[in-house]
């Protein structure tokens, strides 16, 4: 294991033994780098890319702090990692949305407020009949995700929040066709079954709507 590796694994040690918790200030550095064995460059290097992942906060004059390590914000780098893929792995973002984002909408069915309802059937009338591409491609994104958000599961929110944005960038690249219509159709029967509170029409709709997505997908150049 490469020295910085191993600096890395012991302060993520720390913080999963409780030694360090969310908000906690670390030591200073060279009594961190004396407390587990490191050189100050090793433990210098594992600070700085624990930072990059949104685990530690270093702030210049004052420390290096842990931060909050909730699901959001860690799961930012997810977002970055899916923001370098290429086409030919879009099909494989919509797989794992097919997997997860039918539970959480049944989540939703049972928690969703109805001014939350409201919010989503005026966002969906705002469209109007004949919505540009780039209209239809935001409002797909936002849909589902205060959908996801509904579902009260933080870790799903931001999980699909961070592989949804390319297969709506993928249907931007490709033009639109007649599945515009069809995308509506199918958020007002996801609609519906929240108002119902319906949570396995809510699951199948999210389902036939993702797939359909994919279907799409698969047979456009």
């Amino acid at each position: 294991m490469a020295v910085t590796d191993e600096a890395i694994e012991r302060i993520k040690a720390m913080i999963v033994s409780g030694a360090l918790r969310p908000g906690d200030r670390l030591p200073r550095e060279s009594e961190l780098a004396a407390q587990l064995g490191l050189s100050r460059n090793s433990l210098r290097e594992a600070v700085r890319a624990l930072a990059l992942i949104r685990v530690l906060d270093v702030r210049q004059g004052d420390g290096t702090y842990v931060t909050s390590l909730a699901p959001p914000l860690l799961l930012e780098a997810l977002s970055f990692v899916v923001d370098l893929h290429r086409d030919d792995t879009v099909l494989e973002f919509l797989a794992v949305r097919r997997i997860l984002e039918p539970a959480a909408t049944a989540l939703a069915a049972a928690r969703i407020s109805a001014e939350q309802l409201d919010a989503l059937a005026a966002r969906l009338d705002a469209l109007g009949a004949e919505p540009s591409m780039d209209e239809l491609a935001a409002a797909d994104l936002q849909f589902h995700r205060d959908v996801v958000r509904c579902s009260g599961n933080s870790v799903l929110c931001s999980l699909l929040d961070g592989i949804s944005a390319p297969t709506a960038r993928a249907r931007l690249r490709r033009g639109q066709d007649d599945a515009a219509g069809r995308m509506l159709l199918e958020h007002r029967a996801i609609l519906s079954a929240l108002r119902d509170r319906d949570a396995e029409a809510a699951r199948s709709w999210a389902t036939v709507h993702i797939a359909s997505t994919e279907q799409w997908l698969r047979g456009t150049p």
